[in-house]
């Protein structure tokens, strides 16, 4: 189960463990997730890990608020800062909530080093396939997230809908501006 990406230099440096639901809903009634996602410590520890952070702060906050991720923030610095071996997540793609996030987070752990793992793969970002497979598996999620959304939003018109319609004129623009 060690992965040959594994040097004793990650394992010096503490594990963070990334644990996201993007809604109270999930949280309260998604409780399967929640289990499979802190049971990644385990993977962490049979790949060597003894000193395990997990970062779940903001459990439960949706990417459509303003507020700004804070554990995302903090995982970013620590980083930065040289602190982390591994990023651990159930899903690597999960990290960041957009391509913009995920690049600075696979670029910031590709200069200082620091591994990504997942359920099923340990990644090196200084290795260009792994840096190529991590921003694939970052714009498919980012396509999943943005097709999700385009399916809510496709439904039946709802009330209202139609008054917003005139209110715009032909092609989504206001009139006589």
């Amino acid at each position: 189960m060690i992965s040959e990406k594994i040097r004793p230099h990650h394992l010096e440096r503490k594990a963070l463990l990334y644990v996201r639901q993007s809604s109270a809903h999930q949280v309260q009634h998604n409780r399967e997730s929640s289990a499979l996602q802190y049971a990644m410590q385990g993977r962490l520890r049979a790949l060597g890990w003894s000193a395990i952070e997990v970062i779940d702060d903001d459990l439960g906050r949706s990417a459509a608020g303003w507020c700004p991720a804070r554990r995302f923030e903090r995982m970013v610095a620590e980083v930065c800062l040289g602190k982390v071996g591994a990023v651990c997540a159930r899903e690597v793609s999960r990290f960041a909530r957009n391509s913009r996030d995920w690049q600075q987070l696979i670029e910031m752990c590709r200069v200082v080093d620091t591994v990504l793992i997942d359920q099923e793969t340990v990644y090196a970002p200084r290795q260009g396939n792994d840096r190529l497979l991590l921003g694939l598996k970052g714009s498919l999620n980012e396509y999943d997230s943005i097709s999700c959304a385009s399916a809510r939003f496709s439904g039946p018109p709802r009330e209202g809908a139609p008054r917003r319609a005139r209110r715009r004129g032909a092609g989504g623009f206001r009139e006589g501006r």
